[in-house]
């Protein structure tokens, strides 16, 4: 019997970005005969307190280790949720050891725990550690970088999001992350604007956090007063963007899975951004939503970054890096509907052709039975 046991601080029913890559990938595998397991937290990634319950999902064994539950907003008390879970995920590692240990990268450095449990690690590395925090100004000490570098060279193999990243991780394999394949275009219920065209609306959905450009997007809200500005999701820079005092701006709260598609599909055009610090280190999983829904991309961060470089071969987006810029990009769709809506076409024929789950399903088990 093949057997993998993921492990990552979120899974099924939690809606986070690595809760669903972690339970998409476990489903699969379980219906194709894998003997698969879960080790997680009790917690939802916004509800600390939740007390979700251990049991078998979807075929997927699912063990929900105790940790504390203090939350995110508070560093030192996120670094003891951090220690606690590390704890119980070592000695639930151990049970299993026989097993292909899949380890996530939340929390972060769970590659070194995974290493000390069990001599059949496959890290599945969604950022990088603690070069994420050194680039956001966070002081880290260099030996974590060494302990990090120490598991990934005695792992069987290192999953990566993207050519950048790999170049700086040993033993790599390139397999992108995916959206929901239950992902389709609609058309936006769009209000009128100016001499009856329907306004143009302009979504960012999901997580945004310190590695997102928030001071570009709110610069380019306030000189669009006519455009309508969707954001949907959380994060620790949404409270500026409610503080914007834009009135041209709506918050919505996360959107549950079987409302994606309906809630990607109402905005014309979407928003995905990474400060330039962090190519290489991170790949926002927000994008391949966008493709799914044929939907064109604004990408606001380097040009030579990994989301650009597919962007602008495959012509299904733009690429900024100044609030100008994104402004005039904006301008640009919104004079241009039917090239806008050609981008979003050849975005969603390149998700359908590189990004669509099955294609990523059929990496990871040629990776696995490998191992």
């Amino acid at each position: 019997m093949r057997r993998v046991v993921f492990v990552n601080r979120y899974f099924h029913p939690d809606h986070s970005a690595t809760s669903q890559m972690a339970s998409d990938l476990a489903f699969h595998l379980a219906s194709r005969g894998w003997e698969v397991e879960a080790i997680t937290s009790r917690q939802r990634y916004d509800d600390p307190r939740a007390n979700l319950p251990s049991g078998v999902e979807n075929g997927v064994r699912v063990e929900r280790i105790w940790s504390t539950r203090f939350g995110r907003a508070i560093l030192p008390l996120r670094a003891v949720d951090y220690a606690t879970f590390y704890l119980s995920a070592f000695f639930a590692i151990r049970k299993r050891r026989d097993a292909i240990i899949i380890a996530m990268t939340d929390p972060p450095l769970l590659s070194v725990v995974a290493t000390l449990a069990s001599r059949n690690v496959v890290n599945w590395t969604q950022d990088l550690f603690p070069e994420v925090a050194q680039a956001l100004g966070i002081r880290a000490p260099r030996f974590l970088q060494r302990i990090r570098d120490w598991s990934l060279r005695r792992a069987r193999v290192n999953v990566v999001l993207g050519e950048l990243m790999a170049r700086r991780v040993p033993k790599a394999v390139v397999i992108h992350n995916w959206a929901d394949a239950s992902l389709e275009s609609g058309r936006p219920a769009r209000l009128p604007g100016a001499g009856g065209t329907p306004a143009l609306l302009v979504g960012y959905s999901g997580n945004l956090g310190r590695a997102h450009d928030v001071d570009t997007i709110l610069a380019a809200v306030r000189m669009l007063p006519d455009v309508r500005f969707v954001f949907t999701g959380g994060g620790a820079k949404l409270d500026a963007v409610r503080g914007a005092g834009a009135t041209n701006i709506e918050v919505r709260p996360y959107a549950p899975r079987e409302q994606l598609s309906e809630s990607l599909s109402s905005v014309d055009v979407h928003l995905v951004s990474l400060l330039p610090r962090l190519e290489g280190l991170i790949v926002p999983s927000k994008f391949y939503g966008v493709l799914a829904v044929a939907r064109p991309v604004i990408f606001i961060g380097a040009r030579d970054g990994e989301l650009a470089r597919i962007i602008e071969e495959h012509r299904c987006g733009i690429v900024v890096e100044t609030a100008d810029e994104l402004a005039r990009a904006i301008r640009t769709l919104e004079a241009n509907r039917d090239e806008a809506e050609a981008m979003g076409a050849r975005g969603r024929a390149l998700y359908l052709a590189r990004f669509a789950p099955e294609r990523a399903f059929a990496e990871w088990e040629r990776v696995l039975s490998a191992c």
